[in-house]
């Protein structure tokens, strides 16, 4: 099983590990609900290094990105960042992604764990322009600080060290002599930033912020703070089986760039399905695989679902064929064997106050 240059610190902490992608992971320390509420209150640190990254580099590097990516890097400066999509010729998905550019002709691409290597190789398979593509995953780790106090715990850590201002940037900077990445960028609906730091210098990072009042999260945590603000995860809101729109994530289609992968089938396949918010209007927790039901038929199934630490709440998300997608259209919930009542609702469930 892999691990991440912070396995012995996850362990000396007591945390539980789970196998996560072939990723020996921390799930939790003191519990997902206080880990939960750190991030939502106050700030929680994530050791997500497993991510991958893939750097593209070259003359051809911002015609390779348009081509392989929906949204449009051409808007993007370097020191920005954009979250996008690489698609199958379906227009279906083969992950999320977030595109930093570094430079008018370098781009860094993080991209999904559990895909990284699936990314790489699809990517690869499509480089038939002067970009350079590499895998460059193994090179960097990354921790993500996430909540209200992020700003001011990375602050307290890393005194001299400048800060990107707004969201979806990021600067290139020097923490403790290594040259390290800082986006303003995350997945829990908080403020907050992810610190791309050498492999094995991870600690010199982790460290410094856990010292700074920073609470360590596991994937626990991650899971139901992005369910919280709506955010889709892969192998749940999002799939091969699966398009932007249907996904409520059209906002990152960009037809009028021109074309990449995916884009003929889009303009011409209709919406099938809708991903909706549910919540349950009685006792019951919806998990990922359950049905749901419209005046007793079956008519969808649900992708994710907790009880939600901050909002107090049953919530989940699911998909349902575009008639029934609208707020407040009742819905039933398979839950061991029993149908409970649930409403379609708006999403995100959580959005945080500015």
């Amino acid at each position: 099983m892999k691990t991440t240059p912070l396995n012995a610190v996850h362990r000396k902490l007591g945390a539980r590990m789970v196998d996560f992608a072939g990723w020996d992971m921390p799930v939790q320390y003191a519990g997902v609900r206080e880990e939960h509420m750190a991030v939502r209150t106050r700030c929680g640190i994530f050791d997500v290094s497993h991510m991958g990254e893939i750097e593209i580099s070259g003359a051809g590097a911002l015609a390779f990105v348009q081509k392989v990516t929906c949204n449009d890097a051409s808007h993007l400066k370097p020191g920005q960042s954009q979250y996008s999509a690489f698609l199958t010729e379906r227009g279906t998905f083969v992950d999320d992604v977030i595109v930093n550019r570094l430079a008018d002709d370098r781009f860094l691409i993080c991209v999904n764990a559990s895909n990284a290597d699936k990314d790489f190789e699809w990517t690869l398979r499509q480089a038939r322009t002067s970009a350079s593509v590499k895998n460059v995953g193994d090179q960097w780790a990354l921790i993500a600080a996430q909540g209200p106090e992020a700003a001011s715990v990375m602050a307290k850590a890393f005194r001299d060290v400048l800060l990107p201002q707004r969201a979806f940037t990021f600067l290139e900077s020097r923490i403790a002599g290594m040259p390290v990445l800082i986006s303003r960028t995350g997945y829990t609906g908080e403020d907050g930033f992810e610190i791309y730091a050498p492999w094995n210098h991870a600690e010199k990072i982790w460290t410094p912020l856990a010292e700074a009042g920073a609470v360590p999260c596991g994937l626990g945590a991650r899971d139901t703070l992005r369910l919280e603000a709506a955010l889709p995860l892969y192998g749940h809101e999002i799939d091969d089986q699966t398009t932007p729109y249907e996904a409520g994530l059209g906002w990152i289609v960009k037809m009028e760039k021109g074309d990449f992968i995916g884009r003929d089938t889009l303009s011409s396949t209709p919406v099938r399905k809708r991903l909706v918010g549910i919540e349950m209007r009685e006792p019951g927790i919806a998990r990922q695989g359950n049905d749901i039901y419209h005046g007793g038929n079956k008519i969808g199934i649900v992708t994710s679902g907790t009880k939600a630490p901050f909002l107090d709440r049953a919530i989940a998300t699911g998909f349902v064929p575009p008639d029934f997608a609208a707020p407040g259209t009742k819905l039933g919930i398979d839950i061991h064997n029993k149908t409970r009542h649930a409403e379609v609702v708006s999403m995100p469930f959580f959005k945080r106050k500015k």
